[in-house]
């Protein structure tokens, strides 16, 4: 018996196990048959209410019909779930994600065992596609085996729009190197980050193109590069900027060449301003961000991708320590960014940027929940759905999953979560998913259903 199978096998009746344990017959799991929900009122990613009762049937990977009347369906081929009138919404969307750093040490994932490394990365993954993250957008680190295994069916979790490794510049985010590793020999051998791309280092137009058209060749949606200083490396200061106008061109040509856009992960106007001037189409945190920068990106039309990260990540960094002193640096920002968001009506996307924490991770709903310091929680849901989907279409052809996401609407992809009670008017309902998200339906496939048995 060849090792493929044997992996296929073990897939399969892992597969099955999940869908039993979720109260799902395996071979619907499986099969993909049509579903029909009825008396559902919809949330559709968009708006600030709800409809009235409705009825949805899927097909195949497809929202096929909606209709406040009743649709006839075969019985022989559908499978039917009373909502009773619970409130059917997209599957949620995280734009700021990294699959494979949720739960090894910063340590093991630079210089752990890579063979580890992906079986954490795969026994996460199921976690937040249960926590209704139907997709994600991987925004830094090697997640191209991963996606590939979650859609072949032999791993289960969320749809990943792969950036593959960042890019960066020598002393950049991104860059972990210690000084002992210096000097950098141009074009020699690769560093251990580099070598399971996790980041790679640029320090020229030319080594630039290399490095972006080495990811689109690996199957990245998008390209993600650090324009400035971070956080979480250790000699990359809060106010530097990196990459050159003319480095950070040559990403934009590269990338637009293959029909997709560049995501710069910049805090300062400096930097911000920068990415601007170089064709970047999305701006990822902006925390440092002044009104003048802020009004920029409402006239270039660009993309914000904002996080509204929890106190827990900053004092997840020692005292004392480089990066903790970088972090109180950042923090108080957060505010600011997003009532510069909504004083411009910037294009918003919302992610959480978890790192080397299992537990914060499974708090993913509620850092979502924790928008309505600044949203409506209709509004902060639309980000998470509609708004986010909106985004991930600027990959063009290079977007791995072609229709429509975030949204409830006939022809879009059929990602959706059936919700005990109007998260319109809770929004603390998503914090608690094993017990508030009662069906969890990705690509036309049901991965939870605990319907039976409810009260209308």
């Amino acid at each position: 018996m060849s090792w493929h199978l044997v992996v296929k096998i073990l897939a399969v009746a892992a597969s099955t196990a999940l869908s039993l344990a979720a109260g799902l017959p395996p071979v619907q799991a499986q099969q993909g048959a049509a579903v029909l929900f009825q008396n559902v009122r919809i949330f559709d990613g968009r708006s600030d209410k709800l409809s009235a009762s409705s009825n949805v049937l899927i097909r195949d990977k497809n929202i096929e019909k909606i209709s406040p009347a009743a649709i006839t369906a075969d019985a022989t081929q559908t499978a039917v779930i009373d909502g009773g009138g619970r409130v059917l919404m997209p599957g949620l969307i995280d734009m700021h994600w990294h699959a494979m750093l949720v739960r090894p040490t910063p340590a093991g994932a630079i210089a752990g065992d890579v063979g580890y490394n992906n079986l954490l990365a795969a026994a996460e993954a199921t976690d937040p596609l249960m926590r209704g993250f139907t997709t994600v957008r991987d925004v830094g680190g090697p997640s191209f085996g991963l996606k590939q295994a979650i859609d072949e069916g032999f791993v289960t979790g969320p749809r990943i729009y792969p950036s593959g490794a960042m890019i960066t510049v020598t002393s950049g985010h991104g860059d972990f190197r210690q000084r002992s590793d210096l000097p950098r020999t141009i074009g020699g051998m690769l560093t251990r980050m580099e070598q399971i791309g996790g980041s790679m280092v640029a320090d020229s137009p030319d080594e630039v193109r290399v490095r972006v058209r080495e990811q689109l060749m690996q199957g990245a949606s998008q390209i993600k590069l650090t324009a400035g200083g971070g956080v979480s490396s250790p000699f990359s200061p809060i106010d530097a900027v990196t990459f050159t106008e003319p480095e950070l061109r040559a990403a934009v040509e590269a990338a637009e060449n293959w029909g997709t856009y560049v995501v710069a992960h910049a805090f300062t106007p400096a930097a911000i301003q920068r990415a601007i001037a170089a064709g970047v189409k999305c701006i990822e945190h902006g925390f440092l961000m002044d009104d003048a920068t802020a009004k920029l990106i409402a006239e270039k039309g660009v993309w914000l991708s904002l996080q509204p990260l929890p106190d827990e990540l900053r004092q997840g960094f020692p005292e004392g320590s480089v990066e903790r002193a970088k972090a109180d640096e950042v923090w108080p920002g957060i505010g600011g960014a997003y009532e510069f968001a909504k004083k411009y009506k910037l294009k918003t996307a919302w992610g959480t940027d978890v790192l080397f924490s299992r537990a914060l991770a499974q708090r993913q709903g509620a850092i979502l929940a924790s928008l309505v310091r600044w949203y409506t929680p209709a509004e902060a849901l639309a980000m998470a759905t509609g708004m986010n989907g909106e985004l991930l279409a600027l990959s063009g052809k290079r977007n791995p999953y072609p229709g429509k996401l975030g949204v409830v609407e006939e022809g879009a992809l059929a990602d959706l979560l059936l919700v005990d009670g109007n998260p319109i008017d809770n929004i603390n309902l998503i914090e608690d998913p094993a017990k508030n998200f009662l069906v969890i339906m990705k690509d036309g496939k049901i991965h939870k259903n605990l319907i039976a048995g409810k009260p209308n």
